[in-house]
């Protein structure tokens, strides 16, 4: 396995981490306890052979967990050992014992122990400095340090503004593309850049998603306002990229051709030739060589209209022009389509192309 998989790994497990200790939680609010007592506290997420194996000393507790209780635990010297989902408390004063030759940048004694743990064992370590005041996690390599509150928000909050300005821009190269889907003059270059908006779009939205975890009960807000903003925009990606990577058996998947785009680095995804040639249309520069879309990304804002159904036009007509040509008995002819649906189709892919272009030109 890659350093990148394994680094993806942990980031997973850390975000599952940092949810169980958000704010609001049983959790939290006893580290917050601890931390207000000034006592300092290690505390592993998981029991099981190899943390059993470092583990010395201490006493067997098999208690429910409570915040009260991880706070009078954590006056007596040791780990607390609890399960990973954090309903019951295994273990108390335990000394643990990690693989010393476990390299660690960690200077002071409890936060070297949980870093190693952390490495050796895989569970999640919490640790909590009565000195510094700070509390760390420990997952795999990865070292996080909780913040404030209101130092996370203020953050969210910026990374919300830009989101907007962002989608702001991306609503208005999307619709400049549904325009020239109906006119025929789409090009690499403006395929490109919807697909180069869709990804910033959500990368932001990502780093958004982060600070909602890790607010906990403090970030329903900020949930409903990302909601808001971000609603449809992965189904949109995708519909783009059915409607222009190059069909074949020879040519990619659509999932493959989005996992290239999530690995552009930030100075490639700025780059329209980069996200081009990532979806598989240039290899050179010829980035206005034009383009003809299949017809799922408009016949999908078509009102009442099944997947399915969309799915066997597409096949029957291939082009977004052949179905805009298409008279009510051409759209007939296509299994599922009866009179009512293809006069539907038809009145449908009309508005969308008269609102298309006044929104381009008027």
């Amino acid at each position: 396995m890659s350093d990148r998989t394994d680094a993806t790994a942990d980031e997973v497990r850390l975000r599952a981490t940092l949810a169980t200790i958000a704010p609001g939680t049983a959790l939290r609010e006893g580290l917050e306890r601890i931390l207000r007592g000034r006592t300092g506290a290690l505390l592993v997420l998981g029991l099981d052979r190899t943390v059993e194996a470092i583990s010395t000393g201490g006493f067997t507790l098999e208690v429910p967990f409570t915040a009260t209780g991880l706070r009078e635990l954590a006056k007596m010297d040791g780990a607390i050992v609890v399960d990973r989902e954090v309903s019951r408390i295994y273990r108390a004063a335990v000394h643990l014992m990690p693989d010393p030759s476990i390299h660690t940048d960690e200077a002071g004694t409890r936060h070297r122990t949980a870093d190693r743990v952390a490495r050796q064992t895989g569970m999640p370590v919490v640790s909590v400095s009565a000195s510094m005041q700070i509390i760390a996690v420990y997952v795999g390599g990865i070292r996080h340090v909780l913040e404030e509150t209101g130092a996370i928000l203020s953050r969210a909050n910026q990374a919300l503004a830009t989101l907007e300005r962002y989608k702001m821009r991306l609503d208005e190269v999307s619709g400049a593309l549904s325009a020239l889907e109906i006119e025929d003059l789409v090009t690499i270059r403006d395929v490109a850049a919807v697909a180069q908006r869709l990804e910033m779009v959500l990368r932001i939205a990502r780093e958004i998603e982060d600070y909602v975890v890790e607010l906990g009960s403090d970030g329903r807000l900020l949930t409903l306002q990302l909601d808001e903003l971000v609603g449809g925009v992965d189904e949109e990606r995708v519909l783009v990229m059915r409607d222009y990577v190059p069909a074949g058996r020879k040519n990619r998947p659509v999932d493959e051709v989005l996992g290239d785009l999530r690995g552009l680095d930030s100075s490639e995804l700025v780059d329209v030739g980069a996200v081009a040639r990532a979806i598989g249309l240039a290899q050179g520069e010829h980035l206005d060589n034009p383009l003809s879309p299949r017809g799922y990304r408009l016949l999908t804002k078509v009102p009442r209209l099944p997947g399915a159904v969309v799915e066997r036009l597409v096949d029957h007509f291939g082009t977004l022009q052949k179905l805009l040509a298409a008279s009510i008995e051409d759209l007939q002819a296509v299994d599922g389509v009866g009179d009512l649906r293809a006069r539907s189709v038809r009145e449908g892919l009309s508005r969308l192309a008269e609102s298309s272009i006044l929104e381009r030109y008027v």
